[in-house]
């Protein structure tokens, strides 16, 4: 029987945000002076996950649609698939690796016991491998940031009870490193045993991770500057290992002001009502969210990192309202694209999906990055 958890990866980002080789692809390709020139792939995050209403639950038929938007509209030659569910993102992973996209594989089981979690991994990892046996061009990554969705790593039986005593300082920093560096090593042991292509792990920007046990680094990234030398200044320190440096989360929501909020953009909605509507006087802005990862998408060609995807495609349960601003739950969606329900007020209604201004700006920017390389 397949375990599956109904964890939304948009709510829970502002964990780490809050708390502050012919093996190998190069980290960069470089020009004739020798200096690093664009990255090599350019992608976007897809999460499966059981959905957290009837109209949202997950669809083949939706995700058929979605990969193929994601190659022929957003130009992207990398999707990231994560989220639980091992027929959801093997599914998944072989209608993209189809449609000849490069696969970022990385199962995302939490708060469910160790072996569970470890078991999950492997059967996705196995999955992997006959794929790239079979031609296709992918990735295993091992998981995303362990201490907020394994349990014993932090205090707490649930995410939000993890992310929370976190925030307050609820925990020892010592055993929590401890068990952090455990796990993923155990992590790492058994993505090794079943997969042979190059392995990584996303973690959260201030983790400590021995590198030593993977073949890319891979960071989820939030930061906002105003100037581009401080994003380069922070992601430096990254090199130090002398692996690829992949950013496998990069995103912003949809208002102004949002870049700031970093992680926690999904926190001006108050969960507790119902329905959930937006605290505060916030102002949608789909052009706040395109000009952010647009000015990242500069620093990480800038730099000449391996691979950057965009968080995330779509969160369906978000939806967008335009004639209702206190419960367009879309503002504090991290996704390029915006959900529409045709009846917004039922929670089984078909929906579907809208590029924002986001969408486009990076389409463009990936479709002309296809054509240079």
């Amino acid at each position: 029987m397949e375990k599956t958890t109904g964890i939304d990866r948009a709510r829970f980002l502002a964990g780490a945000a809050a708390v502050g080789a012919a093996a190998l692809l190069p980290a960069g390709r470089a020009d004739a002076g020798g200096r690093p020139r664009g990255l090599r792939r350019h992608g976007v995050v897809y999460t499966v996950g059981a959905g957290e209403t009837p109209g949202t639950a997950w669809s083949a038929a939706r995700m058929r649609g979605d990969i193929r938007a994601i190659r022929d509209d957003l130009h992207a030659d990398t999707v990231d698939v994560t989220g639980d569910g091992v027929e959801r993102l093997t599914a998944t992973a072989a209608e993209a690796a189809e449609r000849g996209l490069h696969v970022w594989l990385q199962p995302t089981l939490g708060d469910v016991p160790r072996r569970d979690i470890l078991d999950h991994l492997a059967e996705c990892g196995r999955f992997a491998e006959r794929l790239r046996r079979q031609g296709a061009s992918v990735e295993l990554s091992v998981g995303c940031e362990f201490w907020l969705f394994v349990p014993g790593i932090l205090p707490g039986d649930t995410v939000l009870e993890r992310v929370r005593n976190r925030i307050r300082g609820s925990y020892d920093p010592v055993r929590m490193q401890r068990e952090l560096d455990r796990f993923t090593a155990r992590a790492a042991e058994v993505g090794r045993s079943v997969f042979d292509g190059r392995l990584s792990y996303a973690a959260a920007q201030d983790d400590e991770v021995d590198w030593n046990l993977f073949d890319v680094v891979g960071i989820d990234y939030y930061s906002s500057y105003r100037q581009p030398h401080d994003y380069v200044r922070e992601l430096r320190q990254y090199r130090r290992w002398g692996k690829p440096v992949a950013i496998t989360e990069f995103g912003t929501c949809t208002f102004v002001g949002a870049p700031e909020a970093g992680g926690m953009g999904w926190d001006i909605v108050d969960y507790d009502k119902d329905p959930p509507e937006i605290k505060g006087n916030v102002v949608r802005s789909e052009r706040t969210q395109a000009a952010y990862l647009t000015r990242l998408l500069d620093v990480f060609e800038s730099m000449g990192l391996y691979a950057a995807m965009a968080f995330e495609f779509l969160t369906a349960d978000a939806p967008h309202r335009p004639d209702d601003p206190r419960h367009d739950l879309d503002m504090a969606s991290y996704g390029i694209t915006k959900a529409i329900k045709d009846r917004p007020d039922d929670p089984r209604s078909d929906w579907h999906w809208e590029p924002k201004e986001a969408f486009h700006a990076l389409a463009r920017r990936y479709e002309r990055c296809a054509h240079s390389q």
